[in-house]
């Protein structure tokens, strides 16, 4: 390398390591390929002050102004891949948009229910289409205070006012610290130990809703839920493994629903001694979910065009009031809704699509609290990255089913 170059290389490396360590400070855009950690830095870097946890290769993106979410993490370094999905478009446009702005973000804070007769992005007495649809601005579109953080975690909260479809209103905190996982974390938290060839990157968000009100939650008023969405780069063969409790369906209820957006065709999903297998090549709108009754704790998804494994561990109380039903209709059964979901998107009718992108998502139990009360929904989101062989360990001890027989389920 020429003198030069190498100068080069230690400035560009300087300047995103001063954005890592002083929030305020802005990088320019450098030369690293669409698809990149690199790239999405410093795109992200010049609309705001973002944070970078870092651990060698391992780094995580989180932005405070873009609601307090993780934009992407990488197992690779600046030149690995980066994991979470980016909408470019919604980043440069010049004024905000109806219904949503969505910037994307492989874990971001949000809460239920989106349907329904409490629903919180419905006003009262609006009919349940897109149309009428609002993502509350606290969610959506207002920047996130930022709190303590230092290389390996960040902080950050929110305050807002609400108000259901029923005409309940709510007052609500928000907070949330995203620390980078270490190897001890690993084994802890999974109780396997890696072969060193396998690079991964690991972190947890630690969500908290308080009701900082005057007045109770209720089932008869409404209340809201934690609702935890990941939204991941797809790849044309990537398939999306969701390990579900087997038993009787008159016990246990379906295994899942699957009509969110019309029914999933019959070779984009396969149930099959207790793995639910989900095509996730954003090429077809589409979306699925667990009851508390058929989901475990874990989800996970295999992306064989960069042999990255993705495990998505959330908690799951033993002892809950019921999960709320997110479908837009008025229920008969609003607290009997799914626990874990996954979203491939696709175009719409009009060709149009916003990704391509899919989504792993978690929710916490329905939160019936009292003034001052909180609960708090944690989850934790690794990406595996290494030959196949090796992955297949992490695979059949996580999720249950080895690495082929998820590149497989959809082959012809």
């Amino acid at each position: 390398m020429k003198i030069t170059q190498l100068i080069a290389t230690l400035i560009t490396i300087g300047m995103f390591a001063s954005c890592c360590n002083a929030p305020n400070q802005q990088v320019k855009p450098v030369q690293y390929a669409k698809g990149t950690f690199g790239y999405d830095l410093a795109i992200l870097s010049e609309k705001d002050s973002v944070i970078v946890l870092k651990n060698g290769d391992a780094q995580v993106l989180v932005s405070p102004k873009y609601q307090g979410k993780v934009f992407t993490s990488t197992a690779q370094g600046l030149s690995g891949n980066s994991a979470g999905w980016i909408n470019y478009k919604a980043l440069d446009a010049d004024k905000l948009a109806t219904h949503i702005n969505a910037y994307g973000g492989e874990d971001r804070m949000w809460l239920g229910p989106e349907g329904g007769q409490f629903s919180i992005f419905f006003k009262p007495g609006d009919k349940m289409v897109f149309d009428n649809w609002q993502t509350p601005a606290g969610l959506d579109s207002e920047p996130w205070s930022l709190g303590a953080h230092d290389s390996v975690s960040v902080s950050m909260g929110k305050e807002m006012s609400l108000q259901n479809f029923s005409g309940t209103k709510f007052e609500v905190a928000l907070s949330r610290k995203v620390t980078l996982l270490s190897n001890s974390d690993l084994t802890k938290s999974l109780g396997i130990t890696l072969n060193k060839e396998i690079k991964w990157v690991g972190f947890e968000s630690s969500n908290t809703l308080k009701n900082r009100g005057t007045e109770s939650w209720t089932k008869e008023k409404g209340t809201i839920n934690i609702w935890m969405l990941a939204m991941l780069t797809p790849s044309p063969s990537g398939v999306v493994a969701i390990p579900y409790i087997q038993g009787d369906e008159k016990e246990l209820g379906k295994v899942a629903t699957t009509n969110y957006f019309g029914e999933i065709p019959a070779d984009r999903i396969k149930v099959e001694k207790g793995i639910l297998y989900f095509k996730v090549d954003g090429k077809h709108r589409s979306k699925l979910g667990l009851s508390d009754k058929r989901a475990t704790n874990f989800a996970g998804s295999y992306d064989a065009e960069h042999q990255m494994l993705t495990i998505l561990q959330f908690t799951k109380p033993t002892k809950n009031e019921g999960y709320i039903n997110q479908l837009w209709e008025i229920q008969k059964e609003p607290f009997k809704g799914d626990v874990i979901n996954s979203y491939n998107d696709g175009p719409l009718a009009d060709g149009t699509q916003m990704g391509p992108f899919y989504e792993i998502e978690s929710s916490s139990p329905a939160a019936f609290l009292a003034p001052n009360e909180s609960l708090t929904h944690s989850q934790q989101i690794y990406h595996f990255v290494g030959k196949e062989s090796l992955l297949d360990n992490i695979a059949q001890k996580i999720l249950g089913v080895s690495i082929t027989q998820v590149k497989t389920a959809f082959a012809k």
